[in-house]
């Protein structure tokens, strides 16, 4: 592993850090406050061509490297989690037709996705099927007009916003997971109906849905092959995992470096807070486990970088991160004392916007029997 970054990587970092910097950071307590999607800021990053940086020049994307990509999901976090929350649920979606989709479904939809004109959700998780997406009971069901789709998708990113939803539905019961299908559903389709976004402990600037479904197909909509969604999805976990934890390292360095600013500036008993011995073990052991998550992180977009599976090492990146993007927010607020709880500061925006997480994309529980069972196969 090399960790110099190319100059492409380091000048895609740069431009994602000028967009966040100009644009996100001004945006970002209003989306948290107000409850407002974040159009404006997703509508920034689109401009500037950060929708299709996870696609090849090929179909319209910019083909930077899964370390380029990390850092500047690092830099869209590190302004506004909300954001770079909706943007990387885009990706799943895209990924999941870069991977699972046909040559003409690709020509035809990925273009418009890197150009920023259509945004895309990915709609795999049930009210009933979380961890395990072989409960799902969505189905489709092979008819003369094409397929006929029923069920329910819930905590859906992005949502009633996405131009279309790459949805997974049973197509064969009797198969279990091997029954699963993937299909390419646009947002006014007849027979979908949205339901009120969900109000959320943090990413509140990033809507999640219920979305329910009875609607016809058309035969073009079902995605590659028939019962090839479950190896489509699980492989687009495996690299949405390196965004989550990059996602992760960008919240925790925004609280990290807050606090330490903060901290020299906090003057307790006649001397700045850094002075005195406690604070700077807390600050030490954030700057610890800040480091241990970049290096995690970044080892697992080099795996990705190399074309090979990385179940292992973005479910320890995806674990880490995360759960030092929670000790690191958590210190940040303790250090902050009061000022750290209100919403003044953006501090406990961080704590609560690092709480997801550990959650979406498989929670920490998942993360650790998907590296267990490879440590010990």
């Amino acid at each position: 592993m090399n960790f110099t970054f190319t100059d492409d990587e380091v000048a895609f970092q740069d431009a994602a850090r000028k967009v966040s910097s100009d644009v996100l950071k001004g945006n970002a307590k209003h989306y948290d406050q107000s409850g407002e999607f974040c159009s404006e800021s997703l509508k920034a990053l689109g401009e500037l061509g950060f929708w299709g940086m996870n696609l090849p020049s090929q179909y319209g994307g910019v083909d930077i490297s899964s370390i380029g990509m990390s850092l500047a999901v690092e830099e869209v976090a590190y302004h506004c989690a909300a954001t770079c929350s909706s943007l990387t649920a885009h990706f799943l979606a895209t990924d999941s037709v870069l991977i699972g989709g046909t040559e003409e479904q690709k020509q035809e939809l990925l273009p418009l996705c890197a150009s920023g004109e259509k945004l895309g959700a990915f709609a795999l998780t049930e009210p009933g099927a979380g961890s395990n997406p072989a409960d799902m009971r969505t189905k489709a069901v092979a008819t003369d007009q094409g397929w006929h789709l029923t069920g329910t998708k819930h905590y859906i990113t992005n949502g009633a916003h996405a131009d279309f939803l790459v949805v997974y539905a049973k197509t064969d019961e009797a198969l279990g997971h091997k029954g699963i299908s993937a299909f390419l559903v646009g947002r006014h389709t007849p027979g979908i109906e949205f339901a009120n976004p969900e109000k959320t402990l943090g990413l509140r600037g990033s809507h999640i849905y219920e979305i329910s479904f009875d609607c016809i197909l058309p035969a073009s909509s079902l995605m590659g092959k028939e019962g090839s969604g479950f190896a489509t999805a699980m492989e687009v976990l495996d690299a949405g995992r390196v965004e989550v934890a990059a996602m992760s390292v960008g919240i925790a360095r925004a609280a990290y470096d807050d606090t330490l600013g903060w901290s020299h500036d906090r003057v307790v008993s006649g001397k700045p807070l850094c002075r005195h011995q406690g604070i700077q073990w807390m600050l030490a052991e954030m700057h610890t486990q800040l480091e241990a998550a970049k290096l995690v992180t970044y080892k697992a977009a080099y795996a990705r970088d190399s074309g090979q599976r990385v179940s292992l090492e973005s479910a320890v990146a995806k674990l880490f991160a995360s759960e030092a993007a929670a000790k690191i927010t958590d210190n940040a607020v303790q250090i902050h004392g009061g000022y750290g709880y209100i919403s003044d500061l953006p501090i406990e925006r961080y704590y609560r916007d690092a709480r997801i997480t550990r959650i979406f994309e498989g929670t920490s529980e998942i993360q650790k029997i998907i590296i267990g069972r490879a440590i010990t196969a």
